[in-house]
Protein backbone atom coordinates (compact mmCIF):
# COMPACT_ATOMS: atom_id res chain seq x y z
CA UNK A 1 0.00 0.00 0.00
CA UNK A 2 1.39 3.60 -0.94
CA UNK A 3 1.93 6.13 1.58
CA UNK A 4 -0.64 8.24 0.99
CA UNK A 5 -3.39 5.88 0.65
CA UNK A 6 -2.29 4.44 3.89
CA UNK A 7 -2.79 7.87 5.85
CA UNK A 8 -5.95 8.52 4.18
CA UNK A 9 -7.51 5.42 5.04
CA UNK A 10 -5.58 5.12 8.24
CA UNK A 11 -7.28 8.69 9.52
CA UNK A 12 -10.69 8.15 8.07
CA UNK A 13 -11.25 5.36 9.48
CA UNK A 14 -9.97 6.94 13.04
CA UNK A 15 -12.33 9.99 12.81
CA UNK A 16 -15.53 7.44 11.86
CA UNK A 17 -14.42 5.27 14.96
CA UNK A 18 -13.99 8.13 16.86
CA UNK A 19 -17.03 9.67 15.70
CA UNK A 20 -18.97 6.46 16.53
CA UNK A 21 -18.40 6.09 20.05
CA UNK A 22 -19.23 9.49 20.37
CA UNK A 23 -22.68 9.37 19.17
CA UNK A 24 -23.16 6.28 20.61
CA UNK A 25 -21.90 7.19 24.00
CA UNK A 26 -24.21 10.47 23.96
CA UNK A 27 -27.07 8.39 23.02
CA UNK A 28 -26.15 6.08 25.86
CA UNK A 29 -26.31 8.42 28.40
CA UNK A 30 -29.95 9.56 26.62
CA UNK A 31 -31.19 6.41 27.31
CA UNK A 32 -30.39 5.79 30.56
CA UNK A 33 -30.89 9.10 31.88
CA UNK A 34 -33.03 11.43 29.04
CA UNK A 35 -31.28 14.64 30.25
CA UNK A 36 -27.39 14.90 30.72
CA UNK A 37 -28.40 17.18 33.86
CA UNK A 38 -29.85 13.59 35.20
CA UNK A 39 -26.37 12.10 34.82
CA UNK A 40 -25.09 11.13 37.96
CA UNK A 41 -21.69 10.91 38.78
CA UNK A 42 -21.00 13.27 35.33
CA UNK A 43 -17.06 13.33 35.74
CA UNK A 44 -17.08 9.76 35.89
CA UNK A 45 -18.95 9.23 32.94
CA UNK A 46 -16.92 11.55 30.80
CA UNK A 47 -13.87 10.17 32.14
CA UNK A 48 -14.92 6.92 30.76
CA UNK A 49 -15.88 8.54 27.17
CA UNK A 50 -12.10 9.85 26.84
CA UNK A 51 -11.15 6.15 27.86
CA UNK A 52 -12.64 4.87 25.01
CA UNK A 53 -11.50 7.21 22.57
CA UNK A 54 -7.93 7.02 23.95
CA UNK A 55 -8.24 3.45 23.51
CA UNK A 56 -9.86 3.46 20.16
CA UNK A 57 -6.82 5.42 19.37
CA UNK A 58 -3.98 3.81 20.32
CA UNK A 59 -5.86 0.58 18.99
CA UNK A 60 -6.11 1.69 15.52
CA UNK A 61 -2.05 2.81 15.75
CA UNK A 62 -0.34 -0.38 17.71
CA UNK A 63 -2.24 -3.07 17.00
CA UNK A 64 -2.87 -2.09 13.02
CA UNK A 65 -6.48 -3.40 12.76
CA UNK A 66 -6.75 -1.42 9.63
CA UNK A 67 -4.52 -3.76 7.61
CA UNK A 68 -6.79 -5.31 4.48
CA UNK A 69 -9.96 -2.96 5.17
CA UNK A 70 -10.58 -2.63 1.52
CA UNK A 71 -10.20 -6.10 0.68
CA UNK A 72 -11.77 -7.63 3.39
CA UNK A 73 -15.59 -9.01 3.32
CA UNK A 74 -18.75 -8.45 5.79
CA UNK A 75 -18.20 -10.78 8.01
CA UNK A 76 -14.45 -10.61 8.42
CA UNK A 77 -15.13 -6.88 9.24
CA UNK A 78 -17.79 -7.65 11.65
CA UNK A 79 -15.69 -10.31 13.52
CA UNK A 80 -12.52 -7.49 13.58
CA UNK A 81 -14.98 -4.81 15.27
CA UNK A 82 -16.11 -7.74 17.84
CA UNK A 83 -12.85 -8.45 18.52
CA UNK A 84 -12.06 -4.24 19.07
CA UNK A 85 -15.10 -4.02 21.28
CA UNK A 86 -14.02 -6.63 23.47
CA UNK A 87 -10.70 -5.63 24.23
CA UNK A 88 -12.14 -2.14 24.35
CA UNK A 89 -14.48 -2.86 27.07
CA UNK A 90 -12.24 -4.94 28.99
CA UNK A 91 -9.71 -2.42 29.29
CA UNK A 92 -12.25 0.38 30.61
CA UNK A 93 -13.48 -2.25 33.18
CA UNK A 94 -9.85 -2.87 34.53
CA UNK A 95 -9.48 1.03 34.41
CA UNK A 96 -12.75 0.93 36.69
CA UNK A 97 -11.51 -1.68 38.45
CA UNK A 98 -8.05 -0.22 39.62
CA UNK A 99 -9.40 3.09 40.49
CA UNK A 100 -12.23 1.43 42.23
CA UNK A 101 -15.27 3.52 40.67
CA UNK A 102 -16.85 0.09 38.55
CA UNK A 103 -19.35 0.11 40.98
CA UNK A 104 -20.08 4.08 40.98
CA UNK A 105 -20.77 3.38 36.83
CA UNK A 106 -24.23 2.97 35.27
CA UNK A 107 -24.33 -0.63 33.69
CA UNK A 108 -27.48 0.38 31.64
CA UNK A 109 -25.21 3.17 29.65
CA UNK A 110 -22.28 0.23 29.30
CA UNK A 111 -24.43 -1.76 27.77
CA UNK A 112 -26.24 0.67 25.45
CA UNK A 113 -22.99 1.59 24.39
CA UNK A 114 -21.34 -1.35 23.00
CA UNK A 115 -24.55 -2.17 21.36
CA UNK A 116 -25.09 1.01 19.64
CA UNK A 117 -21.70 1.51 18.86
CA UNK A 118 -20.61 -2.06 17.40
CA UNK A 119 -23.51 -1.25 15.21
CA UNK A 120 -22.18 2.24 14.53
CA UNK A 121 -19.18 1.30 13.78
CA UNK A 122 -19.28 -1.84 11.56
CA UNK A 123 -22.33 -0.06 9.66
CA UNK A 124 -19.88 2.85 9.19
CA UNK A 125 -16.93 1.14 8.69
CA UNK A 126 -19.08 -0.68 5.42
CA UNK A 127 -20.22 2.67 3.92
CA UNK A 128 -16.27 3.99 4.03
CA UNK A 129 -15.09 0.89 2.09
CA UNK A 130 -17.58 1.68 -0.36
CA UNK A 131 -16.88 5.67 -0.29
CA UNK A 132 -12.87 4.88 0.03
CA UNK A 133 -13.23 2.23 -3.11
CA UNK A 134 -14.62 4.95 -4.82
CA UNK A 135 -11.97 7.73 -4.18
CA UNK A 136 -8.95 5.81 -4.50
CA UNK A 137 -10.31 4.16 -7.90
CA UNK A 138 -11.29 7.46 -9.66
CA UNK A 139 -9.53 8.53 -12.68
CA UNK A 140 -7.89 11.65 -10.86
CA UNK A 141 -6.40 9.14 -7.98
CA UNK A 142 -5.10 6.19 -9.66
CA UNK A 143 -1.61 5.83 -10.13
CA UNK A 144 -0.69 4.71 -13.88
CA UNK A 145 2.16 2.19 -14.05
CA UNK A 146 3.71 1.30 -17.10
CA UNK A 147 5.46 -2.08 -17.07
CA UNK A 148 9.08 -2.96 -18.51
CA UNK A 149 10.29 -6.41 -19.39
CA UNK A 150 11.69 -9.06 -21.29
CA UNK A 151 9.80 -11.29 -23.36
CA UNK A 152 10.52 -14.40 -21.15
CA UNK A 153 8.55 -12.56 -17.89
CA UNK A 154 6.63 -10.60 -19.21
CA UNK A 155 3.45 -12.92 -19.08
CA UNK A 156 4.33 -13.58 -15.63
CA UNK A 157 5.17 -9.91 -14.23
CA UNK A 158 1.91 -8.58 -15.53
CA UNK A 159 -0.04 -11.30 -14.07
CA UNK A 160 1.54 -11.15 -10.56
CA UNK A 161 1.30 -7.30 -10.71
CA UNK A 162 -2.40 -7.41 -10.82
CA UNK A 163 -2.70 -9.87 -8.93
CA UNK A 164 -0.60 -7.83 -5.96
CA UNK A 165 -1.70 -4.39 -6.73
CA UNK A 166 -3.79 -2.23 -4.41
CA UNK A 167 -6.93 -1.15 -5.99
CA UNK A 168 -5.54 2.39 -7.03
CA UNK A 169 -3.03 1.07 -9.10
CA UNK A 170 -3.74 0.63 -12.81
CA UNK A 171 -1.40 -0.91 -15.43
CA UNK A 172 -1.45 1.52 -18.31
CA UNK A 173 1.27 0.22 -20.96
CA UNK A 174 4.05 -2.31 -21.37
CA UNK A 175 7.25 -2.24 -23.07
CA UNK A 176 9.29 -5.37 -23.79
CA UNK A 177 12.79 -4.53 -24.56
CA UNK A 178 14.36 -7.44 -25.94
CA UNK A 179 11.65 -8.34 -28.59
CA UNK A 180 9.49 -6.11 -31.07
CA UNK A 181 6.00 -7.30 -29.54
CA UNK A 182 4.13 -3.33 -30.07
CA UNK A 183 0.24 -4.24 -30.24
CA UNK A 184 0.35 -7.70 -28.74
CA UNK A 185 -2.62 -7.05 -25.82
CA UNK A 186 -1.34 -8.89 -22.27
CA UNK A 187 -3.88 -9.47 -20.35
CA UNK A 188 -6.12 -6.41 -21.70
CA UNK A 189 -3.11 -3.94 -21.70
CA UNK A 190 -1.51 -3.40 -25.04
CA UNK A 191 2.39 -3.34 -25.38
CA UNK A 192 3.16 -0.06 -26.72
CA UNK A 193 7.08 0.21 -26.76
CA UNK A 194 10.48 -1.92 -27.12
CA UNK A 195 13.65 -1.60 -25.93
CA UNK A 196 14.08 1.48 -28.79
CA UNK A 197 11.87 3.88 -27.84
CA UNK A 198 10.10 3.02 -23.98
CA UNK A 199 11.87 6.13 -22.94
CA UNK A 200 9.99 8.41 -25.35
CA UNK A 201 6.54 6.56 -25.32
CA UNK A 202 7.42 7.33 -21.41
CA UNK A 203 7.80 11.27 -22.06
CA UNK A 204 4.39 11.57 -23.83
CA UNK A 205 2.08 9.83 -21.91
CA UNK A 206 0.50 10.07 -18.76
CA UNK A 207 2.12 8.15 -16.57
CA UNK A 208 2.95 7.90 -12.41
CA UNK A 209 5.66 5.12 -12.15
CA UNK A 210 7.18 2.18 -13.60
CA UNK A 211 7.99 -1.11 -12.72
CA UNK A 212 10.99 -2.27 -14.38
CA UNK A 213 11.82 -6.07 -14.33
CA UNK A 214 14.99 -6.45 -15.72
CA UNK A 215 17.45 -7.77 -13.25
CA UNK A 216 19.76 -9.61 -15.34
CA UNK A 217 19.77 -6.88 -17.64
CA UNK A 218 23.44 -4.66 -18.48
CA UNK A 219 23.69 -2.43 -15.51
CA UNK A 220 24.42 0.61 -17.59
CA UNK A 221 21.48 0.37 -19.67
CA UNK A 222 19.13 0.06 -16.54
CA UNK A 223 20.81 3.26 -14.84
CA UNK A 224 20.53 5.45 -18.28
CA UNK A 225 16.68 4.01 -18.27
CA UNK A 226 16.39 4.75 -14.68
CA UNK A 227 17.84 8.36 -14.63
CA UNK A 228 15.59 9.22 -17.97
CA UNK A 229 12.55 8.24 -15.93
CA UNK A 230 13.64 10.19 -12.50
CA UNK A 231 14.23 13.20 -14.67
CA UNK A 232 10.81 12.98 -15.99
CA UNK A 233 9.32 13.02 -12.45
CA UNK A 234 8.26 9.57 -13.07
CA UNK A 235 8.60 7.02 -9.89
CA UNK A 236 10.75 3.71 -10.27
CA UNK A 237 10.17 0.42 -9.10
CA UNK A 238 13.20 -1.80 -10.03
CA UNK A 239 12.69 -5.68 -9.22
CA UNK A 240 16.29 -6.75 -7.70
CA UNK A 241 14.37 -10.36 -6.30
CA UNK A 242 17.06 -12.86 -6.97
CA UNK A 243 14.82 -15.49 -5.19
CA UNK A 244 11.00 -16.49 -5.26
CA UNK A 245 9.71 -15.07 -2.02
CA UNK A 246 5.97 -13.77 -0.47
CA UNK A 247 5.91 -10.22 -0.39
CA UNK A 248 6.36 -10.56 3.59
CA UNK A 249 9.07 -11.49 3.81
CA UNK A 250 11.66 -9.48 2.48
CA UNK A 251 12.15 -5.69 2.24
CA UNK A 252 14.16 -2.61 1.19
CA UNK A 253 16.00 -0.42 3.53
CA UNK A 254 19.74 0.96 4.19
CA UNK A 255 22.67 -1.13 5.65
CA UNK A 256 25.33 1.02 6.14
CA UNK A 257 24.88 3.52 3.43
CA UNK A 258 24.30 0.55 1.22
CA UNK A 259 20.68 0.18 -0.41
CA UNK A 260 19.85 -3.27 0.61
CA UNK A 261 16.87 -5.82 -0.19
CA UNK A 262 16.67 -8.16 2.91
CA UNK A 263 15.23 -11.55 2.89
CA UNK A 264 13.87 -12.57 6.18
CA UNK A 265 11.25 -15.49 6.88
CA UNK A 266 10.29 -13.43 10.29
CA UNK A 267 9.57 -10.01 9.77
CA UNK A 268 7.57 -8.95 12.92
CA UNK A 269 6.71 -5.39 13.75
CA UNK A 270 8.82 -3.33 16.00
CA UNK A 271 5.72 -1.65 17.83
CA UNK A 272 4.01 -5.33 18.48
CA UNK A 273 7.12 -6.60 19.83
CA UNK A 274 7.32 -3.65 21.87
CA UNK A 275 3.85 -4.59 23.36
CA UNK A 276 5.15 -8.00 23.71
CA UNK A 277 8.22 -7.11 25.84
CA UNK A 278 5.84 -4.90 28.23
CA UNK A 279 3.78 -7.79 29.02
CA UNK A 280 6.93 -10.33 29.78
CA UNK A 281 7.80 -7.75 32.27
CA UNK A 282 4.22 -7.00 33.87
CA UNK A 283 3.88 -10.82 33.69
CA UNK A 284 7.41 -11.92 34.81
CA UNK A 285 7.41 -9.56 37.77
CA UNK A 286 4.32 -11.05 38.97
CA UNK A 287 5.48 -14.42 38.29
CA UNK A 288 8.67 -13.26 40.50
CA UNK A 289 6.40 -12.17 43.50
CA UNK A 290 4.47 -15.40 43.53
CA UNK A 291 7.91 -17.23 43.20
CA UNK A 292 9.02 -15.39 46.37
CA UNK A 293 6.31 -16.64 48.39
CA UNK A 294 6.45 -20.16 47.31
CA UNK A 295 10.13 -20.54 47.35
CA UNK A 296 10.29 -21.22 51.40
CA UNK A 297 8.05 -23.74 51.02
CA UNK A 298 9.81 -25.01 47.83
CA UNK A 299 13.16 -25.26 49.31
CA UNK A 300 12.29 -26.84 52.55
CA UNK A 301 10.69 -29.49 50.65
CA UNK A 302 13.37 -30.07 48.30
CA UNK A 303 15.78 -29.77 50.94
CA UNK A 304 13.93 -32.63 53.30
CA UNK A 305 13.56 -34.89 50.34
CA UNK A 306 17.20 -34.98 48.68
CA UNK A 307 20.51 -33.34 48.73
CA UNK A 308 21.72 -30.41 46.66
CA UNK A 309 21.01 -26.98 45.92
CA UNK A 310 17.16 -25.26 45.62
CA UNK A 311 17.83 -24.18 42.18
CA UNK A 312 18.82 -25.75 39.24
CA UNK A 313 20.93 -23.81 36.62
CA UNK A 314 21.59 -24.85 33.36
CA UNK A 315 23.35 -23.10 30.00
CA UNK A 316 19.94 -22.70 27.17
CA UNK A 317 20.32 -21.61 23.86
CA UNK A 318 18.27 -18.43 23.14
CA UNK A 319 17.22 -16.03 20.52
CA UNK A 320 19.33 -16.65 17.28
CA UNK A 321 22.33 -18.90 19.27
CA UNK A 322 22.82 -16.39 22.50
CA UNK A 323 23.50 -18.55 25.35
CA UNK A 324 22.04 -17.99 29.18
CA UNK A 325 21.54 -19.59 32.15
CA UNK A 326 18.08 -21.10 32.53
CA UNK A 327 17.12 -21.50 36.39
CA UNK A 328 14.74 -24.11 37.55
CA UNK A 329 13.67 -25.19 41.14
CA UNK A 330 15.91 -28.70 41.58
CA UNK A 331 13.44 -31.19 40.73
CA UNK A 332 16.39 -34.48 40.30
CA UNK A 333 18.82 -35.56 41.99
CA UNK A 334 22.56 -33.57 41.81
CA UNK A 335 23.91 -36.39 39.49
CA UNK A 336 21.21 -36.15 37.02
CA UNK A 337 23.53 -35.01 34.09
CA UNK A 338 26.04 -37.99 34.72
CA UNK A 339 22.83 -40.43 34.74
CA UNK A 340 21.55 -39.23 31.68
CA UNK A 341 24.14 -40.99 29.38
CA UNK A 342 23.06 -44.48 31.13
CA UNK A 343 19.33 -43.95 30.11
CA UNK A 344 19.90 -42.95 26.72
CA UNK A 345 18.55 -46.57 25.29
CA UNK A 346 15.51 -45.70 27.30
CA UNK A 347 14.75 -42.17 25.50
CA UNK A 348 10.81 -42.78 24.55
CA UNK A 349 11.42 -39.62 22.45
CA UNK A 350 12.44 -39.64 18.56
CA UNK A 351 14.65 -37.38 17.64
CA UNK A 352 17.14 -35.23 19.41
CA UNK A 353 15.03 -34.57 22.68
CA UNK A 354 15.14 -37.06 26.04
CA UNK A 355 12.04 -37.80 27.56
CA UNK A 356 11.27 -40.72 30.10
CA UNK A 357 8.31 -41.18 31.43
CA UNK A 358 9.26 -42.69 34.61
CA UNK A 359 12.60 -41.15 34.71
CA UNK A 360 14.75 -42.65 37.54
CA UNK A 361 16.82 -39.26 38.04
CA UNK A 362 13.14 -37.14 39.30
CA UNK A 363 13.46 -36.93 43.27
CA UNK A 364 9.84 -37.31 44.78
CA UNK A 365 9.02 -33.45 45.47
CA UNK A 366 10.05 -32.98 41.97
CA UNK A 367 7.50 -35.01 40.41
CA UNK A 368 5.18 -32.73 42.20
CA UNK A 369 6.70 -29.56 41.57
CA UNK A 370 6.92 -30.89 37.60
CA UNK A 371 3.33 -32.03 37.73
CA UNK A 372 2.08 -28.81 38.29
CA UNK A 373 5.27 -26.54 36.76
CA UNK A 374 5.93 -25.28 40.27
CA UNK A 375 9.73 -26.27 39.01
CA UNK A 376 9.75 -23.65 35.78
CA UNK A 377 8.46 -20.84 38.62
CA UNK A 378 12.13 -19.03 38.54
CA UNK A 379 12.29 -18.96 35.22
CA UNK A 380 10.27 -15.23 35.81
CA UNK A 381 13.52 -14.00 36.23
CA UNK A 382 15.12 -15.19 32.61
CA UNK A 383 11.60 -12.98 31.55
CA UNK A 384 12.43 -9.79 33.21
CA UNK A 385 16.18 -10.22 32.28
CA UNK A 386 14.94 -10.43 28.49
CA UNK A 387 16.45 -13.82 27.75
CA UNK A 388 12.57 -15.43 27.78
CA UNK A 389 9.46 -14.09 27.11
CA UNK A 390 6.15 -15.52 28.42
CA UNK A 391 5.07 -17.21 25.55
CA UNK A 392 7.69 -18.70 22.45
CA UNK A 393 9.72 -21.86 21.81
CA UNK A 394 11.67 -24.22 23.67
CA UNK A 395 14.76 -23.25 24.55
CA UNK A 396 16.80 -26.31 23.22
CA UNK A 397 20.29 -27.40 25.41
CA UNK A 398 23.85 -26.61 24.20
CA UNK A 399 24.28 -30.67 23.09
CA UNK A 400 20.79 -30.49 21.49
CA UNK A 401 21.50 -27.16 19.50
CA UNK A 402 25.09 -28.44 18.13
CA UNK A 403 22.95 -31.33 16.02
CA UNK A 404 20.57 -28.90 14.50
CA UNK A 405 20.24 -28.60 10.87
CA UNK A 406 19.28 -25.39 9.38
CA UNK A 407 15.12 -26.33 9.43
CA UNK A 408 15.71 -27.02 13.24
CA UNK A 409 17.33 -23.66 14.12
CA UNK A 410 14.86 -21.68 12.86
CA UNK A 411 12.95 -22.62 16.07
CA UNK A 412 15.40 -20.26 17.53
CA UNK A 413 14.84 -17.23 15.36
CA UNK A 414 12.23 -16.25 18.27
CA UNK A 415 12.79 -15.70 22.31
CA UNK A 416 12.05 -18.68 23.86
CA UNK A 417 9.18 -18.74 26.06
CA UNK A 418 7.99 -20.18 29.61
CA UNK A 419 4.71 -21.80 27.46
CA UNK A 420 4.51 -21.87 24.27
CA UNK A 421 1.91 -23.81 21.46
CA UNK A 422 3.76 -27.71 22.24
CA UNK A 423 3.63 -27.21 26.15
CA UNK A 424 -0.85 -26.52 25.51
CA UNK A 425 -1.04 -29.10 23.30
CA UNK A 426 -0.55 -32.00 25.17
CA UNK A 427 3.37 -32.08 25.65
CA UNK A 428 3.99 -35.72 27.27
CA UNK A 429 2.01 -37.20 24.82
CA UNK A 430 4.17 -35.78 21.99
CA UNK A 431 6.76 -38.72 21.14
CA UNK A 432 8.63 -36.81 17.86
CA UNK A 433 10.91 -33.94 18.61
CA UNK A 434 9.89 -32.62 14.54
CA UNK A 435 6.38 -32.53 16.20
CA UNK A 436 7.79 -30.23 18.66
CA UNK A 437 9.34 -27.84 15.84
CA UNK A 438 6.33 -27.85 13.57
CA UNK A 439 4.47 -26.68 16.77
CA UNK A 440 7.51 -23.76 17.60
CA UNK A 441 7.26 -23.07 13.82
CA UNK A 442 3.88 -22.73 13.20
CA UNK A 443 4.18 -20.31 16.44
CA UNK A 444 6.41 -18.41 14.37
CA UNK A 445 4.27 -18.17 11.30
CA UNK A 446 1.49 -17.09 13.14
CA UNK A 447 2.85 -15.14 15.66
CA UNK A 448 0.21 -12.09 16.90
CA UNK A 449 -0.23 -10.79 20.42
CA UNK A 450 -3.59 -12.51 20.31
CA UNK A 451 -2.28 -15.40 19.76
CA UNK A 452 0.22 -15.15 23.13
CA UNK A 453 -3.17 -13.70 24.98
CA UNK A 454 -4.94 -17.06 23.82
CA UNK A 455 -1.81 -19.33 24.43
CA UNK A 456 -1.47 -17.74 28.20
CA UNK A 457 -4.95 -18.53 28.88
CA UNK A 458 -4.97 -22.08 27.39
CA UNK A 459 -1.62 -22.82 29.82
CA UNK A 460 -3.58 -21.56 33.14
CA UNK A 461 -6.01 -24.52 32.45
CA UNK A 462 -3.72 -27.22 31.69
CA UNK A 463 -1.50 -25.97 34.45
CA UNK A 464 -4.64 -26.19 36.74
CA UNK A 465 -5.39 -29.06 35.07
CA UNK A 466 -2.61 -31.41 34.60
CA UNK A 467 -3.31 -32.35 31.45
CA UNK A 468 0.06 -33.20 29.39
CA UNK A 469 2.24 -33.06 32.17
CA UNK A 470 3.98 -36.70 33.86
Amino acid sequence: MNRKKKIIEGYCLLFTDLLSITIAYVIAILLRYQKFSRVMEPELHFMVCICFLLFCTIYSFLFDWNREFLTRGIFVEFIAVLKFHLFMILAVASFLFVVQRGGDFSRLVMGYFVVFDMMFVWLVRLFMKKVLRIYFTSQSNMVKVMVIAKDAVLDKTVSQLKQYLDIDYEIVALACVDVDRRGVVIDGIKVTADGADVLEVARQMPLDEVFINLPDENKEYVKHMIYDLESMGIACHYNVDIIDRPQKEFHVGNFAGYTVVTYSINHFDYRRMAIKRLMDIAGGLAGLLITAVLTPFVALAIKLDSPGPVFFAQTRIGKNGRRFKIYKFRSMYIDAEERKKELEAQNEMQGLMFKMENDPRITKVGKFIRKTSIDELPQFYNIVKGDMSLVGTRPPTEDEFEQYNSHYRRRISMTPGLTGLWQISGRSEIVDFDDVVKYDLEYIDNWTLGLDIKILLQTVVVVLTGKGSK
